[in-house]
């Protein structure tokens, strides 16, 4: 427990730093927003619409002969990974232009093609096929999914606290999900529905980080009579830093397992876990709570509110 005590009695000037990591965001997010116009992102399948095939084979495959197989048979784009164990198979599928390459037809070119290439059996287990009209629903219905998310945490922290934190939770929530998505555009990595999950549980999670810090904060202005309010704010920062190492650290720990040995079927999921524990805990110390600063949060705000005919003696 020593070193949790070490951590309760740091004195670090967090808020000191506070405009340099304001350039420091503003400076990456510009760089995204650009990425985000010019390049775009590379959607996944379930927003584009296309095919899914499995398939299994009686021995472990490489992944590159199955690749290979595809290509010979005029499906160079297809998106191979294995599915569960190494002789378990997903083939995506972008939509085919040719009218006849959907479906049953497109299945059992596919089929033949890694059935004749194959050193033992091959069966075919599922095909499913997601139209455009249903990739183009889902993406709605996801950025109405995070719009929604904001707004209620908007209400919740307004009641909870002050309108004050109400906006710098919310601020530091978008800042959040425009880091994550923003580097998923940049580096053109997948972007598909798993990854959407992991962008709501990033929400989750740094709204999660900014409640601890902020209750700790409403605390502090009730019980310190002395201090200005950065010297509140920093010192309710410092005596939460315990908490924050350790619940990151470990959730950093999970996310690293499930990155590098999760498969492809979770890498995009966890590595935008990753991206956003990561920059969640940053943004509560250097966002949510310094927004909190710049719009003039006062002791008299936190106060609780006197009742009528009840004089609260607020004297130092």
């Amino acid at each position: 427990m020593a070193h949790l005590q070490l951590l309760k009695e740091l004195k670090i000037d967090f808020m000191g730093q506070r405009r340099r990591a304001l350039i420091v965001s503003a400076t990456l997010l510009g760089l995204f927003f650009l990425s985000m116009l010019i390049r775009g992102f590379n959607l996944g399948l379930d927003f584009t619409g296309g095919t899914v095939i499995e398939v299994g084979y009686a021995e472990p495959v490489e992944l590159g002969a199955v690749t290979d197989a595809l290509t010979e048979a005029g499906f160079a784009e297809a998106l191979v990974q294995h599915f569960g164990s190494q002789r378990d198979v997903l083939i995506r599928l972008a939509p085919q232009d040719q009218e006849d390459d959907s479906g049953a037809v497109l299945s059992d070119r596919i089929f033949g093609a890694l059935n004749a290439q194959a050193e033992g059996a091959v069966e075919l287990r599922r095909v499913e096929f997601v139209g455009p009209q249903v990739g183009e629903e889902l993406r709605e219905q996801g950025g109405l999914a995070v719009l929604f998310s904001l707004l209620g945490i908007l209400a919740y922290v307004a009641l909870r606290f002050e309108w004050r934190f109400a906006l710098g939770a919310v601020v530091a929530i978008i800042h959040d999900v425009l880091f994550t998505v923003g580097l998923f555009s940049l580096f053109q990595i997948a972007f598909d529905l798993t990854v959407l999950a992991a962008v709501l549980a990033v929400i989750g999670y740094s709204l999660n980080d900014t409640i601890v810090i902020f209750d700790r904060i409403r605390e502090n202005f009730r019980k310190m009579r002395k201090g200005t309010v950065i010297e509140i704010v920093n010192r309710s920062i410092n005596q939460t830093l315990s908490r924050t190492v350790i619940t990151s650290g470990t959730t950093l720990l999970v996310l690293l397992a499930l990155y590098f040995l999760g498969g492809e079927a979770l890498s995009g999921f966890s590595l935008a876990l990753l991206i956003g524990v990561i920059i969640g805990t940053y943004s509560t110390i250097y966002i949510a709570t310094a927004m909190v600063i710049w719009l003039g949060v006062s002791r008299a705000d936190l106060l609780p509110t006197a009742k009528e005919g009840v004089v609260v003696d607020d004297r130092p």
